[in-house]
């Protein structure tokens, strides 16, 4: 039986960058039915105890860019700590994901994450300007222009459905990006994908 995992996100996140292709290969090498779900972590914070950066105590805030720069070095990652264009402005590449989602399927989906998260967190690029996020798309193999466009024509619809996945989120116990939660069990944060491949093997080995 094949397992599924639901993926949460935002694309603003830079641990979701840090996890976003080790978690692709994981789930390839044991072929999981991955539901990508794009959330709002401004909703989920306040309802779990968690603050935005700007409102984290200094000494949360300077562990955070502590932490950054050790698992840069670590993955051996590209990883520009503090882009000129961060936070997001705007959910054109929260569309742009979901478009993929919709038109080409999840695993699609997570390839268009990566470019976009790449996009800021590499390239250090505006991704509210609609030619950035289709120029990242288009060099991860995708048709940018089409799933910008598409991601547009739909936005009311996938605002929608941020709310809707977000409370899915909430329900599946998630506080935290990137969480990936498996059978009822959460694995938040991309430092827990060791564990994530950890479990998914005993679960292969009980088959």
């Amino acid at each position: 039986m094949t397992t599924s995992i639901n993926y949460y996100l935002t694309p603003v996140s830079p641990w979701t960058y840090l996890g976003a292709k080790r978690f692709r290969m994981i789930a390839e090498k044991h072929h999981v039915d991955v539901h990508l779900k794009v959330v709002d972590y401004g909703t989920i914070f306040p309802k779990t105890g968690g603050l935005p950066l700007p409102k984290r105590s200094p000494e949360r805030q300077a562990y955070r860019m502590m932490d950054l720069k050790r698992f840069r070095d670590y993955l051996n990652i590209p990883l520009v700590l503090e882009p000129q264009f961060f936070p997001s402005k705007t959910r054109l590449t929260a569309y742009s994901i979901m478009a993929a989602v919709e038109t080409l399927g999840d695993h699609q989906a997570m390839i268009a994450s990566e470019a976009v998260l790449s996009g800021l967190w590499v390239e250090n690029l505006d991704m509210d300007d609609q030619d950035n996020v289709i120029h990242m798309l288009n060099n991860a193999g995708l048709d940018g222009a089409k799933l910008v466009a598409h991601g547009l024509a739909h936005q009311e619809d996938y605002d929608q459905k941020i709310v809707s996945d977000t409370d899915q989120a909430l329900a599946d116990g998630v506080f935290g990006a990137p969480s990936y939660v498996m059978n009822g069990e959460v694995f938040w944060g991309q430092d827990r994908l060791d564990l994530l491949a950890w479990r998914l093997q005993q679960e292969a080995n009980n088959d």
